[in-house]
């Protein structure tokens, strides 16, 4: 590398002497030839890879659900064809770990929870309920058991996520 180094430098120095110009031919390049290659072989190859894993991920992640949706195959399902013991929901009892029980009542407090559970004691004792696995509209006027996580609440004495829902 220095050889090389020291090599240019004689020949330039050389040249110099020559004819009294500093040779800069080579120093100095043209950048209006060169034309930008937006979407090279190689850069597509990586979107479609790309684009392929993520189908791939999503296809996975859909398959690999513990829920069980509540709508029969032909979309509807009224809440008289719901029979005592029949389960709804996710199986993930390390997430959904809270349970209750009462009957199942529309309405929330203070725009906190769609349903709520009436439960022995008064209406100091409801739970309050939301969902994003289950239709628990469906269960309106049952009596039911519900797993699932507790939230912060601001107004409701017991706000919960539910995950599983058991018909009574």
């Amino acid at each position: 590398m220095i050889y090389w180094y020291l090599q240019e430098v004689r020949d330039f120095s050389m040249d110099e002497k020559a004819n009294n110009t500093p040779q800069i031919d080579n120093l100095v390049h043209d950048f209006n030839d060169v034309k930008p290659q937006f979407f090279t072989p190689k850069l597509l190859a990586v979107f479609i890879v790309v684009i392929l894993a993520g189908l791939g991920s999503g296809y996975m992640l859909s398959r690999n659900t513990n829920s069980t949706p509540i709508s029969g195959a032909s979309g509807e399902n009224n809440s008289s064809s719901i029979s005592t013991g029949a389960t709804f929901g996710s199986d993930d009892m390390e997430t959904f770990s809270d349970i209750a029980e009462g009957e199942l009542a529309e309405g929330g407090i203070e725009d906190e929870g769609q349903f709520h559970l009436v439960r022995p004691g008064g209406e100091s004792q409801n739970v309050y309920l939301t969902s994003s696995l289950v239709d628990l509209s469906k269960f309106v006027g049952k009596k039911i058991k519900v797993w699932g996580q507790t939230q912060k609440a601001q107004h409701a004495g017991w706000l919960m996520d539910v995950g599983k829902v058991e018909v009574l």
